[in-house]
C-alpha cells in the first residue's frame, strides 16, 4: 500500500450518503501516544479534530462515555469508534446498541475498507492474492479430518510460509462473549498458554470485529497486559471466525518483532481463517452426527434400562437386586462401583444401603455426612478426577482410589434421602450427557426406597398394634384382677337407698369438695370413693388409699406426710408421703376416726392451707389433692369424748354421704352375689353353676353384720366347696338370722376393760385351757359381739386397733 494512503484518507473519501446510513454524529480514531494515553481524532464529513486523552476517560462514566467502539479496521493502534449524536445520547444514555446500529456501522466500516483497498497499488494487490492462493494446499488435509486439532501442526506450517509468525492460536469465544478458550497451533519451545482467559474487549466490538493488526502490543492500552504480550510477543494479526452468522472464534498470528504485519496480510490471514471456518463447520457437523447417533443409542439403552428396572423392581428388596441394577447400568454408564448411601435419622451420618463392585476395597458401612455439602439445590456431581480436584463430597470415595465420579441425589417427597454414585478408577469417564440417565435411575430407586420404607412402616405399625393389643389385654386382666380385689368399678345395686348414695356421689364428683363417707365396716365406702374419683376432673390423676387404723401413730404420720433422711432411726433416705403421691388426684383416708390428735392437727392444716411439712423437714410443701374420708365411728360422740378434733370434723363433713348396711338393701344381695360369683369363675378351674333356691333364701334372710365384705367372703368359700355345682345352704357359712340384731356396744364399761373380765353381751371365756386359748376365745367373742367391727372389738377388749391386729395374726383370726 502507498505510504500516502492512510485510514484517515479512506474515512474522508466516504461520501455523505454512507454517513447518512448510521445513527452516529461522528466517527473517531483512537491511537496510542504512550502508556495510559491515547490520541483521539474525531472525523466527520466536514472536519477532523484531534486531542490527547487518558485511557480512563474511555471507561464508563468518563469524559467520552458516548463512544461506541464497533469495529476494528486496520491497525488496532488506530481503532475506529462511533460517536452518538447529542439527541440520541440524551434519549438513550447508556442503553445497549440495537442490531440496526450494528449493521449500519459495519456497513460503514466495509465501505471505508473498500475505499481504502481502492488506493492499494496493483503490484501489492497481485502479491497479496498470490499468497492467499498458496494457502489452498492445506484444504485437502482439512477436509479429510474430522477434528481440526489433529492438523494444527500442518496448518501452522502451511501458514508460516505465507504469513511468518512465531506464535499461532485458534481461540473460541463463549460465555456471553466474556471468555476465550485457547487452542495452540504453534508455540515457541518451552512456552505454555492457559486454557481459558477473560475477553478484554466489549461485546459490541466483538460482534462488529473485522480484523485487528497490532504493531506493538507493549504500547496498546489494552493488550500490553494480555497473555500475548506477557510471552514477549510484540506484533500480531487477528481474524474472526464466523459460524452461523455469529463471531464465535478467531485465529491469531504473532511475532516477537514489532511492525511485522500490515493490511496487506489481512487477505492472507482471512483466507486461512476461512479454511479453519470450513474445517470447524465440518467438525461441528461430524460431532452433531456423532451426538445424534449417540443420543439414539442412549435413548434405546435408556428405554431398555427402564424396562429391565421395572422388572427388577418386582423381584425383591433393593439390596438383593442391586447387583442386577448395576449390571443393567453398565450398558449405558460403565462403572467399577455403584453405591447407594442412605441418610440416617438425625442427618449427620449415612449408611451404605446397597453396593455393587469394589468388594475388595475397604468401603465403610457407615460414615459421617455433612448436610451442608448436600444443599437443597444440589442436582448432581460430575468430577473427571477426584484425585486431582476432590470435591466436598468426595472424601470417602477418594480414599478408595477412584478417579471419575457421577453422583445424583435420590429424593423422597422432595427431601434428600440418599445418593446414587457411579465410581470409576479411570479419569474422565462421565460427561454432562450421562446426567439424565443417572437421574432416571435415581428416580426409579427413589420409588423402590419409598416402597420399602412404606412396607417397613406397615410392619412396624402391625408389630406396634400387636404389642399394644397384648399390653391392652394384660392391662385389662390386671385391672379386672385389681377390681376384684378392691371392689373398683363394682357399683352394684338397685335398691332405693343405694340409688340415693350413687346419686349423691354423682352430684359431688365433678367438684373438688371434700367428701365424708359414713357407714358400718364393709358397706363399700372405698367403692363409692373410687366412683367419685372416676367422675371428677381428676380421673386421670392417681387414686391413693390409706387406712389410718392399720398403722401406728408415728408410722401413719410418716406415711401420710413423708419424711426426710435421718428423721428417725432407719430413715436412710427421703421418701415422699401419700399427700405428694396423690398430687393432682384423690386421697382416700379410710378409718379417719382412728387418727391420733397429733396427726389430726397436722392434717387440718393440709385441708385449710394445702400446705404441709415432711417428718423431720423444714421445707413447706404444697399439694393439689382432693380428700375423700371414710369412717365407721360416730365422730360426734368421739368429739364429745375429746377423741376427735371438732375443727377437723367440720372440715371433713362438707358433703357427707351415709352408706346403708346390707341388711337395709336386701334387694341387692342377689345381684351382688351374681357379680361376685362371676369374678370367682374367672379364677377357679370349675366355677359354680349357680345358687340354689334355698341358698338364695338363706342369703336374703341373713342380717349380714359384716355387710358386703362378709357376703363376698362367704360366697368365695361356697364357690370353692361346691366344686362347680350349685351352691346350696350347706356351702354357706351362715346360720339363721337372729330375730333382733345384737346391740352395738360403743365402749365397754370401765369394769369390763380388764383382760379376762367378761363384757356384757359376751359369752364367758372357757374355764379351762391355757392362756392363749382364753385370749383367742375372748377375741373371737369380742369380734362377734362387735359384728366384726375391729375398732369396737379393740375398744371392748381395752386394746388399740393395732394391738388387736397383732393378736389376731397371732391366733390366725385374720
Amino acid at each position: 500500500m502507498s505510504s500516502q494512503w492512510t485510514l484517515t484518507d479512506a474515512l474522508s473519501a466516504v461520501d455523505a450518503e454512507a454517513w447518512s446510513g448510521t445513527r452516529f454524529g461522528a466517527v473517531g480514531l483512537l491511537q496510542p501516544e504512550r502508556e495510559g494515553r491515547v490520541r483521539f481524532d474525531i472525523h466527520t464529513p466536514a472536519a477532523i479534530a484531534s486531542s490527547v486523552l487518558d485511557v480512563a476517560q474511555l471507561q464508563p462514566g468518563g469524559a467520552l462515555e458516548r463512544l461506541r467502539s464497533m469495529w476494528q479496521l486496520g491497525p488496532v493502534e488506530r481503532t475506529p469508534v462511533g460517536i452518538e449524536g447529542a439527541e440520541l445520547y440524551a434519549a438513550r444514555r447508556q442503553a445497549p446498541l440495537e442490531s440496526d446500529d450494528v449493521r449500519a456501522l459495519v456497513g460503514l466500516a466495509r465501505r471505508v475498507e473498500d475505499v481504502w483497498k481502492d488506493g492499494e497499488p496493483p503490484a501489492d494487490r497481485v502479491h497479496r492474492l498470490t499468497r492467499a492462493e498458496s494457502v489452498a494446499e492445506a484444504l485437502p488435509t482439512l477436509s479429510a479430518s474430522l477434528d481440526i486439532r489433529e492438523v494444527f501442526g500442518q496448518l501452522s506450517a502451511t501458514a508460516r510460509r505465507v504469513l511468518p509468525h512465531d506464535f499461532a492460536t485458534v481461540f473460541a469465544i463463549f460465555g456471553d462473549r466474556r471468555r476465550v478458550r485457547m487452542h495452540a497451533l504453534s508455540l515457541p519451545a518451552g512456552v505454555t498458554v492457559p486454557d481459558e482467559v477473560d475477553n478484554p474487549y466489549p461485546t459490541a466490538m466483538t460482534e462488529g470485529w473485522i480484523f485487528a493488526i497490532h504493531h506493538d502490543l507493549s504500547l496498546h492500552p489494552v493488550e500490553y497486559v494480555g497473555i500475548t504480550a506477557a510471552l514477549g510477543l510484540r506484533s500480531s494479526i487477528r481474524i474472526p471466525i464466523v459460524l452461523d452468522g455469529v463471531v464465535s472464534a478467531g485465529v491469531n498470528f504473532s511475532a516477537f518483532e514489532p511492525n511485522q504485519y500490515t493490511t496487506a496480510d489481512v487477505p492472507v490471514a482471512r483466507r486461512i481463517a476461512d479454511y479453519i471456518t470450513l474445517a470447524l463447520s465440518h467438525q461441528r457437523l461430524a460431532e452433531d452426527a456423532r451426538d445424534a447417533a449417540s443420543l439414539r443409542v442412549r435413548a434405546a439403552n435408556t428405554e431398555l434400562l427402564d424396562q429391565l428396572l421395572t422388572k427388577l423392581s418386582d423381584a425383591g428388596e433393593l439390596p438383593d437386586i442391586f447387583d442386577g441394577i448395576s449390571a443393567i447400568a453398565q450398558r449405558v454408564l460403565p462403572h467399577d462401583i455403584l453405591g447407594l448411601p442412605v441418610l440416617l435419622p438425625g442427618g449427620t451420618r449415612a449408611r451404605i444401603y446397597a453396593r455393587s463392585g469394589g468388594n475388595a476395597l475397604p468401603v465403610p458401612d457407615e460414615f459421617d455426612l455433612s448436610l451442608d455439602a448436600y444443599g437443597a439445590g444440589w442436582e448432581f456431581d460430575l468430577n473427571d478426577d477426584i484425585q486431582v480436584h476432590p470435591g466436598p463430597r468426595d472424601e470417602q470415595v477418594a480414599k478408595l482410589g477412584c478417579r471419575s465420579v457421577l453422583r445424583v441425589p435420590v429424593r423422597i417427597e422432595g427431601k434428600f434421602a440418599a445418593a446414587l454414585a457411579f465410581l470409576s478408577m479411570a479419569p474422565a469417564v462421565y460427561s454432562q450427557a450421562d446426567v439424565p440417565i443417572a437421574r432416571r435411575m435415581a428416580d426409579r430407586i427413589a420409588l423402590l426406597l419409598a416402597r420399602e420404607r412404606g412396607l417397613a412402616a406397615l410392619r412396624r405399625a402391625d408389630e406396634a398394634a400387636a404389642r399394644a393389643a397384648k399390653l391392652e389385654a394384660r392391662v385389662r386382666a390386671l385391672t379386672e384382677e385389681l377390681d376384684a380385689r378392691t371392689g373398683y368399678r363394682r357399683v352394684v345395686g338397685a335398691s332405693p337407698v343405694w340409688k340415693q348414695v350413687v346419686t349423691q356421689a354423682a352430684q359431688v364428683a365433678p367438684t373438688d369438695t371434700t367428701v365424708l363417707l359414713l357407714g358400718e365396716s364393709g358397706t363399700g365406702k372405698e367403692v363409692v370413693a373410687r366412683l367419685i374419683h372416676r367422675g371428677s376432673a381428676r380421673a386421670d390423676g392417681p387414686f391413693v388409699a390409706l387406712n389410718c387404723a392399720a398403722l401406728p401413730e408415728q408410722l401413719l404420720e410418716a406415711e401420710l406426710f413423708g419424711y426426710e433422711r435421718g428423721a428417725f432411726t432407719g430413715a436412710a433416705q427421703s421418701k415422699p408421703g401419700q399427700l405428694e403421691q396423690a398430687g393432682g388426684g384423690t386421697l382416700f383416708l379410710d378409718e379417719v376416726g382412728e387418727m391420733s390428735p397429733q396427726v389430726q392437727a397436722k392434717f387440718l392444716r393440709v385441708l385449710q392451707e394445702k400446705e404441709f411439712q415432711r417428718l423431720g423437714g423444714t421445707r413447706v410443701l404444697r399439694t393439689d389433692v382432693r380428700v375423700v374420708a371414710a369412717t365407721n365411728r360416730d365422730l360426734q360422740q368421739a368429739m364429745s369424748r375429746g377423741q376427735f378434733r371438732e375443727d377437723l370434723y367440720y372440715r371433713l363433713n362438707v358433703f357427707a354421704i351415709r352408706l346403708p348396711p346390707l341388711r337395709d338393701r336386701s334387694d341387692d344381695v342377689l345381684p351382688l352375689s351374681e357379680v361376685f360369683l362371676a369374678e370367682y369363675g374367672r379364677s377357679l378351674g370349675r366355677p359354680p353353676s349357680g345358687i340354689s333356691k334355698e341358698a338364695r333364701t338363706r342369703l336374703k334372710d341373713y342380717r349380714w353384720p359384716g355387710n358386703v365384705r362378709e357376703l363376698r367372703n362367704i360366697l368365695e368359700r361356697a364357690a370353692i366347696l361346691c366344686d362347680g355345682g350349685l351352691i346350696t345352704p350347706e356351702h354357706l357359712a351362715i346360720v339363721a338370722a337372729p330375730a333382733v340384731p345384737p346391740p352395738v356396744v360403743e365402749r365397754p364399761q370401765a369394769a369390763a376393760e380388764a383382760v379376762g373380765q367378761p363384757v356384757p353381751g359376751m359369752l364367758p371365756p372357757p374355764l379351762s385351757g391355757d392362756l392363749a386359748a382364753v385370749e383367742r376365745a375372748m377375741i373371737e367373742q369380742a369380734l362377734h359381739t362387735a359384728r366384726f367391727n375391729k375398732s369396737k372389738a379393740a375398744a371392748a377388749l381395752g386394746l388399740t386397733r393395732a394391738q388387736l391386729y397383732v393378736r389376731m395374726r397371732k391366733h390366725g383370726l385374720e
